[in-house]
């Protein structure tokens, strides 16, 4: 191997470094804990309005409160909203799961290609 060769691979392989820790921290970016001002919004209102209904409707058992309503409305109402909070959740975790993929699959694919190159040049010896 050759002064040349071995000084290609080396850019190479700090290039592939490089794209490698950008990938890890786009993935960390995502998966991590901060969360995004639109989503810590929802997630308040989602809190917010099922704490607000559980309380309405303890409060409706245990004291004079009067609303028209049926019984069982209020806990379903605030069911209803944690079925809502638990499949948008699930919606946003496959988001990133599918990104995820997507950047491990490019991670192998570059792989996959200098693999390629080193068969390559070694055969070239």
């Amino acid at each position: 191997m050759t002064h040349t060769d071995t000084e290609t691979l080396r850019k190479e392989l700090e290039d592939f470094q490089k794209e490698k820790e950008k990938i890890r921290q786009l993935v960390g970016q995502i998966g991590g804990k901060n969360l995004a001002k639109r989503d810590r919004i929802i997630n308040i209102l989602f809190i917010a309005l099922i704490a607000i209904v559980f309380t309405i409707d303890i409060l409706r058992y245990f004291t004079s409160f009067y609303i028209p309503l049926p019984p069982l409305l209020l806990i379903d109402l605030g069911v209803f909203l944690v079925s809502i909070k638990i499949i948008w959740m699930i919606h946003k975790q496959s988001k990133v799961e599918h990104f995820q993929f997507w950047i491990l699959s490019a991670m192998e694919w570059r792989l996959n290609e200098i693999i390629t190159e080193l068969k390559e040049h070694h055969k070239k010896q």
